[in-house]
């Protein structure tokens, strides 16, 4: 494959995207990014405008809509290209899949590609997208509010929300929440891994859920459910990293030529691709199974321990705990020590690292059994949903030092 070279595009400008309901403000912006002929550069309303980094203009596409943030758990952040058309063509998308245009509401902050999408999705579909008010956080009553007025008449009929694991779990213990989540007609949920308890719950309970998978790369998700939207593709290349390509693909960071080289690439077909830092599989009916990001997985004591299996079973098999992140901690015997960041159910329950030992003990093996579980108030995050695999770790080598 070849690495793809650019038109000479125009520069985004920062565009500040407001909390709350003043985020409507920028539709009118955002419909003139879609012309393909005002970039903008997405940015949280408060915080300081970015600067544009140096670039040449010769690797700007034509037709440039958006550069938006990655909000990835590791690494610098940077700033994803996507044309109009690219984002457009995953609006459209996610629309054929779940079943028909419809209003959305925007529960998620509007600055990331998540939140943008939901934006996008309501201007392509021509719908008035309603405004979950987060200034104050997350609330599960804020949301039965918010549902009430979605703009069904104008979206057809037809309702959908985008959420985060987090939110989802709040609003499955909420009996008003669950009864708005039944409400729409399809309810994406991405941003970061979603445990099967959770997911098993949510479509037992009569929730239209749909697990998406994708980032600021590929304009939000381009995998649902483990299949590629219709525009997308996915391969897994020789060292288990998952590939997406397809017409959402992102044509480079802004000012990075060489990671561009890196993680982009144009086959001879003029297909797109970017090549992800996760690991994944194919299972038995050919669908997507995402193992975890290739830095993350844990090397003990020689073996080789993926956290999403042991996130997976900390979820299914010990029900206090609400939130979970497993990662290494470097451990001068091991090499690194399997650790686990949970909040809890109820912040005034007890849980010890011995208790979940206990409980996980023949379900994982001996090796990826947590050495070390520390209850946190909140897990820290880099944009929705995303843990903050670097803050964790320090916090979690705070508690080891406290409580060694």
């Amino acid at each position: 494959m070849t690495t793809p070279r650019a038109g000479a595009g125009r520069a985004p400008r920062p565009l500040a995207v407001p909390a709350g309901p003043d985020v409507l403000s920028i539709l009118p912006d955002l419909e003139a990014a879609l012309t393909g002929r005002s970039p903008v550069l997405p940015y949280a309303a408060g915080s300081p405008p970015p600067d544009l980094p140096p670039h040449d203009p010769a690797d700007l596409p034509d037709g440039l809509a958006l550069a938006v943030g990655t909000s990835g758990s590791t690494g610098r952040p940077k700033r994803a290209l996507l044309t109009a058309g690219s984002l457009t063509a995953s609006a459209s998308a996610t629309h054929e899949v779940l079943g028909g245009d419809g209003a959305w509401l925007l529960a998620m902050p509007a600055h990331h590609i998540a939140g943008l999408q939901v934006l996008i999705r309501s201007i392509v579909a021509d719908t008035a997208p309603a405004v979950l008010d987060l200034q104050d956080g997350f609330a599960a009553a804020a949301f039965v509010e918010a549902t009430a007025r979605v703009d069904t008449a104008g979206g057809r009929g037809r309702r959908y929300t985008a959420l985060v694991p987090t939110q989802l779990g709040r609003l499955l213990d909420d009996a008003d929440g669950l009864a708005a989540l039944r409400a729409f007609d399809g309810v994406l949920v991405g941003g970061a891994a979603t445990p099967a308890v959770l997911v098993d719950r949510a479509r037992s309970s009569g929730v239209a859920l749909t697990l998406t998978y994708g980032m600021s790369e590929t304009a939000g998700g381009c995998v649902y459910d483990g299949s590629p939207l219709p525009v997308s593709r996915i391969h897994i290349d020789n060292d288990r990293h998952v590939v997406l390509g397809g017409a959402t693909i992102a044509h480079g960071y802004l000012g990075e030529p060489g990671l561009s080289a890196d993680a982009f690439a144009t086959d001879p077909d003029g297909v797109r691709w970017f090549r992800t830092d996760d690991l994944g599989h194919f299972d038995d009916a050919g669908l997507l199974v995402i193992d975890g990001r290739a830095d993350d997985v844990i090397n003990t004591g020689g073996l080789k321990i993926t956290p999403g299996v042991v996130e997976d079973a900390i979820a299914r098999h010990v029900p206090e705990v609400l939130d979970v992140v497993v990662l290494g901690v470097p451990d001068p015997q091991w090499g690194e020590r399997v650790c686990a960041a949970v909040t809890l159910a109820d912040p005034a329950m007890r849980l010890t690292t011995a208790d979940v030992r206990s409980r996980l003990r023949g379900i994982l093996p001996d090796s990826a059994l947590p050495r070390q579980v520390a209850v946190l108030l909140q897990i820290p995050q880099r944009g929705p949903g995303k843990p903050d695999r670097a803050a964790i770790r320090e916090l979690l080598g705070e508690a080891l030092r406290a409580d060694p």
